[in-house]
């Protein structure tokens, strides 16, 4: 018992580095658009990189990761994943940034399926609910913790420290994987036979249930993630925040959503999940009309639209991954849900590209047409409601 919970420690680590690692260029975004003389596009360039290589990582990793002992290709990944990062903090230029942020992405990707991959070997199904809540509260605590602090670190020294802090600890996940982590090798001896990436994508497309539930995995991604890479740079530029206070509406986004998810979660089992996506989506619509209008505004009133923002998106997630997840069958659960998780890092890729070609900026720095990504926002949202109601569960 002992070692399953440094095993899963250290799993937690390891996804809270990937976590912050993702989450954290995102609010870097005033910093970086002013040092490096870049557009809105350029930005959204630099954050959409990311999850389209972890897009096609993830999914074709599915495909090839089992053939090695976990073990071993945790630490090659790994050690890529933190080379990667170690780069972006040694980046002088946009374009070298932007080659490591791709780079970054193809190994975070593959370490999140690794990460998945483990705790199903090694953990036995009745403890197993546990031990993703432990590895998955990484993004709650990344939000609360990691996020701030790299914000304040690189708001009193530059934007590199992050990163090398972030690559520190990388390596300091590397000598824990080689302690904690045994080899794990059971896998390779079932003579289980994964079906090629053009299989799965033929069976999912061919079942029209779960290519709805591909659909709203897609205009969900798109409702959030033309907000989420430019929350930052709009509220600095044009709400009037300091890059210092942007740590605030990380810090109070995600200290509610740690309380507020499980909560979700069991309105969800009590009410039905469809119920309750309903009304969170539709809750949701509220702070993204209200955050993407805002001009000049203290800074209680931004963290109370803010926070609503971050606790709706997360409530409406938990019923939908609900209602996904339950679009498969136990013997294709795995390989649709890997489809699934790739078209969710493309579509984020996608969402901040679109958004980023859309937002202008003036001769005074200030953001443009935030307003228009809003709307195209709503639009998106309010149709994953009547698209849920289409999609049936049927394990």
């Amino acid at each position: 018992m002992k070692n399953e919970k440094l095993l899963l420690y250290t799993l937690a680590l390891i996804n809270f580095v990937h976590m912050v690692d993702f989450i954290i260029m995102m609010p870097l975004g005033p910093q970086l658009m002013r040092i490096f003389e870049i557009s809105p596009r350029e930005f959204g360039l630099l954050v959409s990189s990311y999850t389209f290589s972890a897009g096609f990582s993830s999914f074709f990793g599915a495909f090839f990761l089992d053939r090695f002992d976990r073990k071993k290709i945790l630490l090659v990944v790994y050690i890529g994943f933190t080379l990667a990062t170690l780069a972006c903090a040694l980046s002088p230029s946009y374009s070298l940034l932007l080659i490591s942020r791709v780079l970054s992405g193809l190994f975070g990707g593959l370490t999140s399926a690794l990460i998945l991959a483990i705790i199903g070997d090694v953990i036995p199904n009745e403890r197993r609910g546990a031990a993703m809540g432990l590895v998955m509260a990484a993004f709650s605590v990344a939000s609360v913790l990691g996020v701030p602090l790299g914000l304040f670190l690189a708001s009193i020294s530059n934007w590199h420290t992050p990163f090398f802090i972030l690559a520190g600890v990388s390596f300091l996940s590397l000598g824990m994987i080689l302690k904690f982590i045994p080899s794990i090798r059971e896998h390779l001896d079932q003579g289980y036979i994964r079906p090629n990436p053009m299989l799965v994508v033929s069976r999912v497309l061919k079942d029209k249930n779960q290519m709805r539930a591909i659909s709203l995995s897609v205009m969900m991604m798109f409702g959030q993630f033309m907000i989420i890479p430019f929350l930052s740079p709009y509220s600095v530029s044009n709400i009037g925040f300091t890059e210092v206070q942007l740590t605030y509406i990380y810090i109070a986004g995600g200290a509610f959503t740690i309380f507020t998810s499980p909560w979700v979660g069991k309105l969800s089992d009590k009410h039905g999940k469809l119920k309750i996506f309903t009304i969170f989506m539709s809750l949701n619509v509220i702070p993204i009309g209200i955050i993407t209008h805002l001009g000049q505004t203290p800074i209680p009133y931004v963290l109370l639209v803010s926070t609503m923002f971050f606790v709706t998106s997360n409530g409406r997630f938990v019923p939908a991954a609900a209602l996904v997840t339950g679009t498969a069958k136990p013997e294709n659960r795995g390989s649709f849900l890997s489809f699934n998780s790739a078209v969710q890092q493309l579509a984020i890729g996608v969402a901040s590209l679109i958004a980023g070609l859309i937002i202008g900026e003036t001769t005074t720095g200030e953001l443009t047409n935030f307003n228009l990504v809003g709307y195209l926002a709503i639009v998106f949202s309010l149709l994953c409601i009547p698209l849920a109601r289409r999609i049936k569960v049927v394990s």
